[in-house]
């Protein structure tokens, strides 16, 4: 039996982010092709976290700057390492490769920290220039040379490591959010009401699109249907979030959803304006397999549809946004349409029998071939080689400091 270790800042909270139903498809997966997993993570637990352990999961609490990780390691003895993010693989990597050099490591992106980060700045900056060589780039695609394989959730951001960072093809692997059963029913358009957002308020870019419904799209909106509402729903709403409440504007600040499929599939449109961010968005996936169309930006759609025709509209102007949200709303027959065309986007892009066996190929061969897989990667060599020194000793330093 193979076995693997998951390496993560946080727990998984599948219904709090797409980020956490991810890791928990990730788990799920390992655990049907039968691998042994367990899980260790430098974060406190939530009340919203799920019971590993009642999946057959062992569960660590770890630090950084500690070398009983060294000795974990060296317990737990892995086929295969999983870093949940970049700065997981920053400070745990070099162990990794130190105590275990054989084992296989991977990084699950999530999304490319580095294309969030430069679309953040030139919103704020007003401006449609995007800076790649920023410090986070600098480290993010650093980890991603130095691990033996990245799964990426965007064929948008495999292209643009291909081209922009010269990252090669062969330690990349496109595998999005997926869905596994899916049974698609025509909804009844006049049994749905209201608008819906949703998303981590944690997540910058779910806090921005809140800020441009309220101040930009619902001003005229609401005026436009006046019998419709705005639900925002997400975990970890701070008082800045619930100071936007407002039921005379029908604008509804809910907080936390118990239930993300509950929300979505009760609302006749979900609106995301979202201006700046990365990877593919959880949130408009949930609105395709549920029957509940959207609006949505270039970003908010990128990567998730291909050629095919949108959920629902795409629009990134505010007037247009307005525009096409009414229409969606108002019309039946664009409304049922646009249901269609995300059960299509499914099928074609998010089944995850597209992608399992090729996943599990690409495992089989680095388990197989894993020093030539290596030898070919000479920047990731390098920058193991460096990291290995620079990284390691800074640790050992802070690790000393703090006795």
């Amino acid at each position: 039996m193979n076995k693997i270790l998951i390496i993560s800042s946080v727990w998984v909270e599948p219904n709090s982010s797409a980020a956490g139903s991810r890791m928990l498809q990730l788990i799920r997966f390992f655990q049907s092709e039968k691998y042994d997993l367990e899980y260790a993570s430098i974060a406190s637990e939530s009340e919203y976290s799920i019971d590993l352990s009642s999946l057959g999961i062992l569960q660590h609490a770890v630090q950084i700057n500690d070398s009983a990780f060294d000795e974990l390691l060296l317990q737990i003895n892995p086929d295969i390492v999983l870093f949940d993010r970049f700065m997981v693989e920053e400070q745990f990597g070099w162990r990794v490769s130190n105590v275990l050099p054989n084992a296989i490591k991977i990084l699950d992106t999530e999304d490319l920290h580095c294309l969030r980060q430069a679309r953040h700045e030139a919103v704020k900056k007003n401006s449609k220039i995007l800076n790649y060589n920023s410090d986070v780039a600098k480290r993010e695609i650093a980890a991603i040379f130095r691990c033996d394989l990245s799964l990426m959730v965007s064929n948008y951001e495999m292209n643009l490591l291909q081209t922009i960072f010269q990252v090669p093809k062969s330690i990349l692997f496109y595998l999005p959010i997926w869905i596994e059963n899916f049974t698609p029913e025509k909804p009844d358009f006049h049994s749905k009401q209201d608008f819906v957002f949703i998303g981590n308020f944690y997540h910058e870019p779910n806090w921005d699109s809140v800020l441009v419904l309220k101040n930009e799209i619902w001003l005229k909106l609401k005026d436009l249907l006046p019998y419709a509402k705005l639900n925002i729903y997400g975990a970890y709403p701070t008082q800045k979030v619930h100071q936007l409440h407002n039921p005379k504007e029908r604008f509804f600040i809910h907080g936390r959803a118990e239930s993300a499929e509950e929300v979505i599939c009760s609302a006749r449109v979900l609106l995301a304006p979202i201006r700046f961010g990365a990877g593919i968005k959880g949130k408009l996936l949930e609105c395709m397999q549920y029957g509940t169309p959207s609006v949505t930006t270039t970003i908010g759609a990128e990567a998730m549809r291909d050629d095919l025709p949108w959920n629902g509209f795409i629009a990134n102007e505010y007037s247009d946004f307005i525009i096409k949200a009414v229409e969606l709303y108002s019309n039946q027959e664009v409304w049922e349409q646009a249901v269609e065309n995300g059960y299509e986007i499914i099928k074609q892009k998010f089944m995850f029998l597209i992608y399992k066996s090729n996943f599990l190929n690409v495992l089989n061969e680095l388990q197989t071939n894993l020093e030539l897989h290596r030898n070919a990667n000479f920047i990731g060599q390098m920058l193991q080689f460096h990291s290995m020194r620079s990284t390691e000793f800074m640790s050992r330093w802070i690790e000393e400091k703090n006795k």
